[in-house]
């Protein structure tokens, strides 16, 4: 029978307080960085793209706020519960790799399309309207389905704790997140998120030290004693251990994963943003430090709460005692509400439903940037008013999100009658988010995609990916419903072949059919959102560069230009990263390639090529580590033993605190001269008023 954790009262209380107190926190940072960091919202490129300007400390709390859902804390605890000490590993390197990849991804787009604003802006650029719409499709599904589903996970989470009718839940959740989101737009987003992600570890942190020290854990051997003890039989793992890293299910759940989160990641504008918006020397430093440190979370946390609930829930202190977890129960979430409440009390489950809305919003708010800059650049501005001024563009965005908040809310109560589940939602992801990934990718890495295999790739992708899931349903289980199409197998076999048949697809189309070469300076031909302002005006000048190399691939370029300007361009442009704002392109009225212009100076590709060249290296690496040297020595057959069970754990919580050092006390030390010219500012005012 379900435990009532919370009120209802404590419920609501908490999810409308905290929309209340971001709104104000949101509202308040919003205008002082207007007045005295002249960093204004109401300005596109500023609404959608922060400016560029995000530097390396701030760009890390915001990719590590967007990696840290629900799923790497809550849910990891969930299914260690399930499978044992493996799986915590298999979901973490499922998470590095992405971001290291991201990181790829992330300084080739700083060099290929400098001016972009969303991954759909490219596609169009390079393919035309048709490619253009498929993506646009295939991003607002993939952004609907990973965005519903984790309104849903927390809305379920949260009726699961307190008994709140799970309707209002859906309601309440993102609805503080479409008020600041749509007040502060892109860089309010990485505000919020680096409040969340500081409120989350010191939580995180809290909740693993106090359980592993609580009496009736007693600490790293205590927790193996007490999970020997239990005797908790798990198929697939070597002799049904829990402390067995030879797993199947784990094993089979860490690569349904990957390609999921792949999905998630890739085929989100939203994580394209965060990169468009960082600065050339802050995108791989910042990626690259995440893909490290968010081992932690699902590594720590899934590790010390999920096998915590396998060692007390025989016993007296279990607050559901003396019946245990349903599977309905462990993939709803609730394994870490019940060890915190069995445990540690009413205070820490509060916390707790804390810490869900602060991921749920973060995955949120860039959600909603997403989603609004798709509907006001990718639609509004490119088919309905091709012409229309930053403030009318800026007036869509605010409109989307605000109907963006609204859609969600209603599909996830949609996908909550229909019967889906956080669960069912993972093997269903990938299957349709996949399909677009490599084509994407080689969008910008290879010049040979041509546009048809651009429009089928996706396509045949998806119904390769949809045949294989449902047949192998049927064939296993004789039926295909909600119960059915949720086997680990089929799902996994599906997400395979729906990631991997389009890079096929793609290649053998290219080069078989109308074979071609798209030149990379067709991509400057997009520009920058700006409103047309008289030569007086105080935005920054439209400059050329008259000698500026742009790497096409194949070796480095050099065009000519008016030397004249380009000493102004130098002057405004400091050669060791994106200036706060880039200059508008003029690239859009050349009518010839050869007179197409990069924004940055020779010295800045330089340095762009060469953070191209480590964010590669460290990619390598990340996979062989994360996912080779790691995990799969580990997976045979034994036993881990007391020593090294203790070791893994303390090793564990060790890398917990990196992370809080890496993404909350470094980004206030990185950001420490704006933080401070901030609070000059207000204290200048101050004296003036008194």
């Amino acid at each position: 029978m379900p435990v009532e954790l919370l009120s209802q009262a404590t419920g609501y209380g908490i999810i409308i307080g905290l929309s209340v107190a971001f709104c104000i926190i949101i509202l308040g940072a919003v205008e002082i960085q207007k007045r005295y960091l002249s960093e204004e919202s109401n300005h596109s490129e500023m609404f959608m793209v922060a400016n560029r300007s995000v530097g390396t400390g701030l760009t890390a709390s915001a990719v590590f706020s967007s990696w840290m859902w629900i799923n790497e804390s809550v849910f990891s605890a969930a299914y260690t519960y399930k499978w044992g000490v493996a799986l915590p590993i298999w979901w973490a390197s499922g998470l590095s790799f992405q971001i290291a990849l991201m990181a790829v991804l992330g300084i080739v787009a700083k060099l290929r399309v400098p001016y972009a604003h969303t991954s759909m802006e490219f596609m169009r650029r390079r393919y035309g309207s048709s490619v253009h719409a498929i993506f646009i499709v295939l991003n607002l599904v993939n952004n609907i389905f990973g965005c519903g589903s984790m309104i849903l996970a927390g809305s379920q989470l949260v009726t699961g704790m307190t008994g709140m009718h799970v309707v209002a839940a859906c309601i309440l959740l993102p609805a503080g997140v479409v008020l600041y989101t749509a007040v502060g737009g892109l860089k309010a987003t990485f505000l919020t998120d680096f409040l969340h992600t500081t409120i989350a570890l010191i939580l995180l942190l809290y909740f693993a030290i106090a359980v592993l020290s609580n009496e009736h854990i007693g600490g790293p051997s205590g927790l193996y004693d007490k999970v020997k003890a239990a005797n908790d039989y798990i198929p697939g793992n070597y002799e049904g251990s829990l402390l067995s890293f030879k797993s199947k299910s784990a094993i089979l759940f860490g690569l349904v994963l990957k390609f999921g989160n792949l999905a998630l990641v890739l085929m989100d504008t939203a994580f394209w943003q965060k990169s468009f918006a960082s600065e050339v020397t802050a995108t791989v430093p910042a990626y690259d430090l995440v893909s490290i440190v968010i081992i932690a979370v699902p590594w720590c946390t899934g590790t010390i709460i999920g096998l915590a609930a396998r060692a007390i829930e025989h016993t007296p202190i279990w607050v559901g005692y003396p019946e245990t977890l349903t599977l309905t129960q462990v993939n709803s979430g609730l394994v870490m509400p019940y060890v915190l409440e069995s445990l540690l009390g009413k205070g820490a489950t509060t916390g707790l439903l804390v810490l869900i809305f602060m991921a749920i919003t973060s995955t949120v708010s860039s959600s909603m940037i997403a989603v609004s800059s798709m509907i006001s650049l990718d639609f509004y501005r490119t088919y309905i008013n091709p012409h229309a001024s930053d403030r009318k563009t800026l007036q869509v965005s605010h409109i989307g999100v605000l109907c963006h908040g609204a859609f969600m809310a209603g599909f996830a109560i949609m996908l909550e009658y229909a019967g889906a589940t956080n669960n069912w939602s993972t093997y269903f992801r990938p299957i349709i988010a996949c399909p677009g990934i490599i084509p994407m990718m080689l969008t910008i890495l290879w010049s040979r995609q041509t546009k048809l295999a651009a429009i089928l790739s996706p396509i045949l992708g998806l119904i390769s990916g949809v045949v294989v899931w449902l047949t192998l349903s049927w064939y296993w289980a004789g039926a295909i419903n909600i119960t059915t199409t949720q086997q680990q197998v089929p799902g996994l076999y599906a997400a395979i072949v729906s990631f991997f048949s389009p890079g096929l697809y793609s290649v053998v189309i290219s080069l078989t059919i109308k074979p071609q070469r798209s030149d990379w300076r067709e991509f400057l031909r997009m520009e920058l959102i700006e409103e047309k302002k008289s030569p007086d005006s105080s935005q920054a000048p439209s400059i050329r560069a008259s000698k500026t190399a742009f790497d096409d691939g194949e070796g480095v370029k050099v065009v000519d230009g008016d030397d004249e300007k380009q000493a102004a361009f130098q002057v405004n442009v400091p050669a060791t990263h994106i200036p706060a704002r880039l200059p508008p392109s003029k690239s859009s009225e050349a009518k010839d390639l050869d007179d197409v212009v990069h924004p940055f100076p020779e010295e800045t590709l330089v340095l762009i090529r060469k953070w191209r060249k480590y964010a590669t290296i460290f990619l390598i690496v990340n996979i062989l580590v994360t996912i080779v040297l790691w995990p799969l020595p580990l997976y045979r057959n034994w036993i881990f033993t007391k020593s090294f069970f203790s070791g893994w754990v303390v090793m564990a919580i060790i890398w917990e605190f990196g992370a809080f050092f890496a993404v909350v006390v470094y980004p206030i030390y990185d950001g420490r001269h704006a933080i401070a010219k901030a609070v000059r500012g207000m204290l200048a005012e101050r004296k003036k008023t008194a």
